[in-house]
Order: C-alpha cells, then structure tokens, then sequence
C-alpha cells in the first residue's frame, strides 16, 4: 500500500521551512511520496530531493499546482483521502479502520485556510488534537500509529550517509 502526502498550498515566503519539515518527516516516518501544492519553490524541492539521495530511499517528491487536480486523480485512481485538521473526528477513533484498508492513502495536510472543498472531497477529516498545533506534528502522530511503529525501524536503500547511534556525539559512516 502507497501513502502519499499532500501539502496544500505551499507559500515560498512563509512557509518553506514548515514544508521542508513536513515532507522531512513524511519520508522518515514511512510515507513513499510528496506532492506539493501552491507556489513552486525550486529550493524546497532541490533540498528534499537531496536529502532522498545523500540518505537512501525512494522518496519521491513532486510539484503540482493545483491541489484540487491532485485530489481529483487520486481519488479516481482509488486513494483513500486522508485530511489532518484539527476541526476533524479524532484520529483514534479511526486509525484501525484506515490501517485495515488496503487502498492507498493521500494524506493531505495544510498551509494557509484550508478550502472546504478539501472537507469535502476527503474520505476521512481527522484530528490530532481539537487544539490549534502544527501540521508536521499531526503528520508525524497520524504516520506513526498507521505504521504501528514499526517505520522507525525502516531500513533506506543506498544510504550515502548512515548514523551510528551513540549515547554522547555524533558518528556518520559516509559511502560514495
């Protein structure tokens, strides 16, 4: 099963650390893609990109436009679409229900107000907390508990750079 994420309505000047930040921890936590919205920002890109390569994977990142062209084919291509608001059913009360589902997942997450179209057209609109809170935030709890956990063991491919955990300092083994 494919779960993409979705960040609406990217901003360059606002937002490109908060959507570095989104599609940093949708990679790590398990999702195979990003699709960014709004304004494109060639830096975000490049840098996430570049983070793919030098830190194993396939992470695929795109940008697309228009959101509601990406919603449209993904929900025709038989995605589940998955909103993360705060203004949602709490998410808990559905992860089993979504985890079971063996559709591929569009998780959507937003910027700026979010269009009511995206309520709408999503299967599932779905809070973290009925509290004001960021989007990677929710990303990161929303990812976790659909992949039991067990994406914080996820191995990457072709890592240039690897960790070494260690209890004081920092221990990178680096490959060509």
């Amino acid at each position: 099963m494919k779960v993409i994420v979705l960040r609406l309505s990217h901003r360059i000047e606002r937002d490109k650390r908060l959507t570095t930040h989104v599609a940093l921890a949708s990679r790590a936590l398990g999702a195979d893609g990003i699709i960014i919205s709004g304004e494109r920002d060639e830096g975000v890109l490049k840098s996430i990109t570049d983070v793919s390569k030098r830190w194993g994977g396939d992470f695929k990142v795109e940008y697309r436009k228009e959101w509601k062209t990406v919603l449209r084919e993904y929900k025709k291509k038989g995605f589940e679409l998955i909103h993360l608001t705060m203004y949602g059913l709490p998410y808990q009360d559905k992860i089993s229900k979504i985890r079971k589902s063996k559709k591929n997942k569009l998780v959507i997450v937003g910027s700026e107000k979010v269009n009511p179209e995206v309520y709408h057209s999503a299967d599932y609109n779905l809070s973290v907390t009925q509290q004001p809170h960021s989007e990677v935030a929710a990303l990161a709890l929303f990812l976790h508990d659909f992949f039991k956990g067990k994406e914080l063991n996820k191995k990457f491919n072709k890592p240039k750079i690897k960790v070494i955990p260690q209890a004081i300092g920092k221990k990178t083994i680096k490959s060509d």
